[in-house]
């Protein structure tokens, strides 16, 4: 029977838009995979060979960048850049370029703005999206959180990370990895910012007992294993003059949320920053440094899990 789908019509592909996709067994798996990658890199050098990412930035990067073309290229696969602003992206439709992009190319990861056009690109895609960060999720921070917790602690049973200041998009993300994976997290998040709103996912994983909220930050530290902060400012906002109002105004009411000793009432827990890092504000300088900070393996995590996601999201087996 011929089919009636119509000639233009995006064929079904998996996407990473928020862990929201994927199930317990499937985030299990992309961890496994990730410690492969890690540990014999060697053995796995051409697994993605002929493959091409296009990595689309609307918002600045280091760790995003750097994570994905290196990881792309020690599976022997290429990676092309675009910046968002001097690409056609900017004056199109998504619509008509994502067709094209996905035409050329066998996976995009797309850093964007906002949430909507993550999703309005992985609608139009033809190939696998990866959400390599917008305004209410962050999945591929999460995944090399979540990575960094099951090296540290020897697996997910019995962990329970805090994740202290402004609630934003690493906070839900990592509230999906921490649901899959079995993790407890306790919220000491004074404020939302409003573009990460998400009250139906943290009314289910409250319910569901993943997730605890609570203003006593020295209580939460005492409890947990891993105590996590992020910055309080966006990035794209931190410099900005006409932000600084709000700047102001978020620094003095999270100023006593600040991971510092005192803070941390005692308890010696790992340590995790997602980065970029602003001493003095979220975190005390000593805290960065110190013989129970993660945050440098929890960035180098980022390659291998973000290898694991590719392979996982192409149908690519590792033995």
């Amino acid at each position: 029977m011929k089919s009636t789908r119509p000639s233009n019509a995006v064929p079904a592909v998996k996407h990473c838009i928020s862990l929201a996709e994927f199930g317990k067994e499937e985030l299990r798996r992309i961890i496994q995979t990730a410690l492969k990658l890690k540990r014999t890199p060697e053995k796995y050098s051409s697994l993605m060979k002929g493959r091409w990412l296009l990595m689309l930035f609307q918002k600045t990067s280091t760790r995003t960048r750097l994570s994905f073309e290196l990881g792309i290229g020690k599976l022997g696969g290429h990676a092309v850049w675009m910046d968002w602003n001097t690409s056609n992206f900017s004056i199109s439709p998504i619509e008509y370029e994502a067709r094209y992009a996905s035409s050329q190319m066998d996976i995009i990861m797309a850093r964007l703005k906002r949430h909507q056009d993550v999703l309005a690109l992985a609608q139009h895609s033809t190939v696998p999206v990866i959400n390599g960060c917008d305004d209410r999720y962050h999945p591929c921070q999460a995944l090399a959180d979540i990575l960094t917790v099951y090296e540290a602690a020897g697996g997910f049973d019995r962990a329970t990370v805090t994740y202290v200041g402004i609630h934003n998009n690493v906070t839900n993300a990592m509230a999906q990895a921490c649901h899959l994976a079995g993790v407890h997290l306790i919220l000491v998040t004074p404020e939302v910012n409003p573009a990460a709103e998400d009250p139906q996912l943290m009314e289910r994983l409250t319910s569901a007992g993943t997730v605890e909220r609570t203003l006593d930050l020295n209580g939460a530290a005492r409890r947990s294993q891993f105590v996590y902060t992020d910055t309080w400012v966006d990035m794209e906002f931190f410099s900005d003059p006409s932000f600084q109002q709000e700047k102001e105004r978020r620094v003095k009411l999270l100023k006593p949320f600040q991971l510092n000793r005192e803070t941390l009432a005692g308890s010696d827990p790992f340590i995790l920053h997602d980065m970029p890092i602003h001493p003095g504000y979220e975190i005390d300088a000593d805290l960065v440094n110190s013989p129970r900070s993660l945050i440098y393996q929890q960035a180098a995590n980022r390659t291998y899990v973000q290898q694991a996601l590719m392979l996982h999201l192409l149908g690519i087996p590792v033995d």
